[in-house]
């Protein structure tokens, strides 16, 4: 992908964007990443898998940012949280130089959270976690079927053992600590929208280390919210996580069994990072982080509510 084919895109579908300043920034694991001008950013599927999330992405992330109700107690606070959103602002089409969808979005000042230590993500954490509560609102029956996230964890279970084996570390731990977060109780409630990669690479932090914005919706859908709550591991260090989850269960008490829901999909996509990461240095450490993250907790109980 070169800036040139990005130029003649623009210049074939948005020509009063074309002659703005594009420079790559990026190459992300399913996205090329272009800055244009000062305010936006072209994002480019690398791989026919990262187009179909990026449909995905243009198709519903408009949609239910606009659903959400202007008025009432919390229309204010969920309109704050969700302008971390960085949702498309136009869509390009496939052309006979490019053959996928792709997405102009606006440019977020700052710095992928890989690139900050743990201990510095801290301030990130109560902005993080009011996203996912606004995020978090039911879904309608409509919504799209993600098969690998928001459902039973169960249903990972083949999927996590094979990866487990495919890792050059001893995993006798994360299989023992899976089987306890696997049979955890089941989500009861109804199904909400979820980001679904709520990861360190899809988060931008700002110069002051707040958050700036929250990245790629491809794997938009919906179900049980502890695939989202799985940020906890995903991104901070210990305190960073206490945080979150204190932030969390001041708004909308949650039960230990979905913090434990939450751990087991922290273990599941970072076994998946460690192991399919070996192209990506900062994936594959960001997958090892994940996985002590997530067994140094082992034992550990989470104050929250009945759900």
């Amino acid at each position: 992908m070169t800036a040139d084919l990005v130029r003649e895109l623009l210049g074939e579908q948005h020509p009063d964007l074309a002659g703005l300043p594009l420079n790559a920034v990026a190459e992300g694991w399913d996205n090329f990443i272009f800055r244009l001008g000062s305010d936006l950013a072209v994002r480019l599927p690398r791989r026919e898998a990262a187009a179909r999330l990026a449909r995905n992405e243009q198709r519903w992330l408009p949609r239910l940012l606009s659903d959400r109700p202007d008025d009432g107690p919390q229309a204010p606070a969920q309109a704050s949280a969700l302008r971390f959103a960085a949702a498309p602002v136009r869509s390009g089409e496939p052309s006979s130089s490019y053959p996928w969808h792709w997405s102009i979005t606006r440019w977020a000042e700052g710095t992928a959270a890989t690139h900050v230590p743990l201990g510095d993500r801290t301030r990130a954490a109560e902005d993080l976690a009011d996203f996912v509560l606004a995020f978090q609102q039911p879904a309608p029956e409509d919504a799209p079927y993600n098969p690998v996230r928001g459902g039973a964890l169960r249903d990972r279970d083949s999927a996590l053992h094979q990866r487990l084996a495919a890792l050059d570390l001893p995993t006798s731990g994360l299989l023992t600590l899976w089987q306890e977060l696997r049979d955890q109780p089941a989500w009861d409630g109804p199904s909400l929208w979820l980001h679904g990669d709520l990861h360190a690479a899809n988060l931008v932090v700002a110069p002051d280390k707040k958050l700036a914005a929250v990245l790629d919706f491809g794997d938009l859908g919906s179900g049980d919210p502890a695939t989202d709550l799985a940020a906890a591991w995903l991104v901070f260090d210990r305190y960073g996580r206490r945080v979150f989850q204190n932030r969390i269960n001041a708004a909308r008490p949650t039960s230990d069994a979905t913090w434990q829901r939450a751990r087991g999909w922290a273990l599941c996509i970072g076994a998946a990072m460690a192991v399919h990461s070996d192209d990506d240095s900062v994936f594959k450490t960001m997958g090892h982080q994940v996985l002590h993250s997530v067994l140094v907790d082992h034992g550990t109980r989470v104050a929250g509510g009945a759900r």
